[in-house]
């Protein structure tokens, strides 16, 4: 005996915006793994002198580096504000016996984020 199962189109996650942006999320996940290579590749380079810097340096400007390195930024960032939109439910803070509202969690996140990246942006550019 054999049970019907209905076929499932190849594009079934294109059908609506939540399953669109599931897919989208989980993709950015091999991005996110792309920067972790490209920073161990950078600090590698680091690592080895001037002269293995310079050539990561030479690589890193060729026009497909660039454009991966920007599409990887994009989906970190889908990624980043996927997460932030999440984690009310992933995490319950209680304070004084009661819960953080979800809208305070995700607020507090965006500025740790603002602070963070302003504190990097400071490290690097003085």
């Amino acid at each position: 005996m054999s049970l019907y199962q209905r076929p499932i189109p190849t594009f079934w996650w294109l059908e609506r915006r939540s399953y669109l942006l599931f897919v989208l999320r989980e993709l950015s996940s091999v991005f996110v793994a792309w920067f972790v290579v490209y920073l161990l590749l950078l600090i590698n380079a680091i690592s080895g002198g001037s002269t293995e810097y310079e050539q990561f340096l030479d690589r890193s400007g060729h026009w497909w580096v660039v454009a991966i390195n920007v599409i990887a930024l994009l989906f970190v960032l889908l990624h980043t504000v996927t997460w932030f939109g999440l984690a009310p439910k992933a995490m319950v803070i209680q304070l004084r016996g009661r819960r953080v509202p979800a809208a305070q969690v995700v607020v507090g996140h965006y500025l740790l984020w603002v602070v963070l990246s302003a504190v990097v942006a400071w490290v690097v550019l003085r």
